[in-house]
């Protein structure tokens, strides 16, 4: 059975007293818009009886006068048709003349209207050439936001050719008696219904405010490493015993990583500690054994050879607390516009000699990059991870082979990021050892320290980014995916 929330469930109610609201209005929308309808109709009839009735008295008078009737004779038939259709106006049109007489005798204004209503003018001149060239009666709607006008045109058929009778009327639809009992009706409806869905939304709103509060500060990133935050009281009662709940929790959570933290630290310790014993016990070993031998013998030569050998020794161990100095002791980054193209040609030329050694080329590759758009990185440190890859590149490669170096820049999820690639032609990485590659001590050679690497591993998480070996490449290729510039 699928449990709903509480939010849910207020959300519910609250779209149903919208939608309760919304139907309402619809429902009170459709009663107002049939009574406009009524309204219009009855305008419609109201007019068309008028055009009537011009045509039945014009058709009456040129009977009782036999022959062609004068202006004023137009005039006075018209003001009579009119004179029992309220709100109705209209006239006689001549296709030679124009307007030859205009009524409105049930006008409400001041005075009485005899002008022709300019605005209208241009409609009642075309509904009249219509009515001519078809010869029949002719109806026209013009809506607006207010009124809707309501125009007829009827042929005069008599002694006279070129007639026609026209009437126009306007139904008020958004104005009057009716329109201010919908206004009223939909501001009654806002102050009941609307009011309560603003009510249940504002208290929804508090609701889920403090909730999403309390989800942002459960969220948040905290640095110190803590599981749980330390939650503020919301004022809501209910809420506050969870938030309580919370806090002794974490409290309790807090302890125990604590007390979690402080054994993984000192099993770390041990680790490290095994690890270097382990990697200084064989020089020392190698380096009594040369001493014993030499006291041994008495033979001066074979006691210089014995220092040069305990001289190589005691190189390899500075080597070794060299690096793991330098691994654990992290610097602060000076970023700045670098030219990465100098900064390979450099690194490739420390290695030169070496790689003559070992007959491998290095070769360089930075053609691509923008010439005036510079990334911002520490070149200090960058060239030093690159000389650990470069170096451990040569190390692997066998003689008459190539170790590469790349730079480009590159558009990565909307960002621009820095790829330097090292590729060689050597026989690849052991399997055993890819998923521990970048750890301390890790290493293939018998002569290596295993920190090269994991120098290199902290000099990109400095710079925000990360190095990894390219699964799939064609050669051995690690890549330094750093930041173009810092967020």
């Amino acid at each position: 059975m699928t449990a709903y929330s509480l939010r849910a469930r207020l959300l519910a109610l609250w779209v149903l007293l919208l939608a309760s609201a919304a139907v309402t209005a619809y429902l009170m929308w459709g009663v107002y818009s049939q009574s406009t309808d009524v309204q219009v109709a009855q305008t419609e009839v109201a007019v068309g009886r008028a055009c009537r009735e011009i045509i039945d008295r014009y058709a009456a008078s040129v009977r009782s006068r036999g022959g062609r009737l004068g202006e004023s004779d137009f005039e006075g038939l018209v003001e009579a048709a009119l004179g029992g259709a309220p709100g109705v106006e209209g006239g006689i049109w001549s296709t030679a003349d124009g307007s030859v007489a205009y009524a409105y005798p049930t006008y409400e204004g001041t005075g009485r209207k005899t002008d022709l209503p300019a605005a209208e003018q241009g409609t009642i001149a075309a509904l009249n050439a219509e009515v001519l060239r078809g010869d029949h009666v002719v109806s026209v709607r013009r809506p607006s936001r207010t009124q809707v006008l309501l125009l007829q045109g009827c042929p005069l058929r008599g002694p006279e050719a070129g007639l026609t009778a026209w009437t126009m009327g306007r139904a008020h639809v958004n104005d009057g008696p009716t329109y201010k009992r919908f206004v009223a009706g939909l501001g009654f409806l806002a102050v009941t219904v609307l009011g309560s869905a603003a009510f249940l939304g504002w208290f929804l709103y508090g609701f889920s405010g403090r909730i999403a509060r309390l989800e942002a500060a459960l969220a948040a990133p905290r640095p110190d490493g803590e599981d749980l935050p330390r939650l503020e009281r919301t004022g809501e009662r209910e809420l506050d015993r969870l938030v309580e709940a919370l806090n002794a929790a974490g409290g309790r959570l807090r302890d125990a990583r604590t007390r979690a933290v402080a054994a993984e630290r000192l099993a770390a310790v041990g680790r490290l500690a095994a690890s270097i014993a382990h990697e200084i016990r064989n020089p020392i070993a190698a380096m009594r054994l040369k001493a014993e031998n030499a006291l041994v013998s008495g033979d001066p030569n074979r006691a210089a050879t014995a220092l040069e050998a305990v001289l190589g020794q005691i190189a390899r161990v500075d080597t070794l607390l060299r690096d793991l100095l330098n691994l654990t002791q992290a610097r602060p980054l000076n970023r700045m516009p670098t030219a990465l193209a100098p900064l390979l040609v450099e690194c490739a030329r420390l290695q030169e000699d070496f790689a003559r050694a070992r007959s491998v080329r290095v070769e360089i590759e930075a053609d691509g990059l923008p010439g005036s758009d510079l990334p911002q990185i520490d070149p200090a440190q960058v060239a030093r991870a690159l000389d650990n890859l470069l170096l451990n590149a040569l190390q692997h490669t066998p003689p008459g082979g190539r170790v590469r170096l790349r730079a480009e820049r590159v558009t990565v999820d909307g960002g621009v990021r820095l790829h330097l690639r090292v590729d060689d032609t050597g026989p690849g990485i052991e399997p055993a050892i890819r998923a521990s590659l970048f750890e301390p001590f890790v290493t293939a050679r018998p002569d290596g320290t295993g920190l090269g690497l994991a120098i290199v591993r902290e000099i990109a998480l400095a710079h925000r980014g990360a190095v990894g070996l390219v699964e799939g490449a064609a050669e051995t290729t690690f890549l330094l995916d750093l930041p173009w510039r810092p967020s």
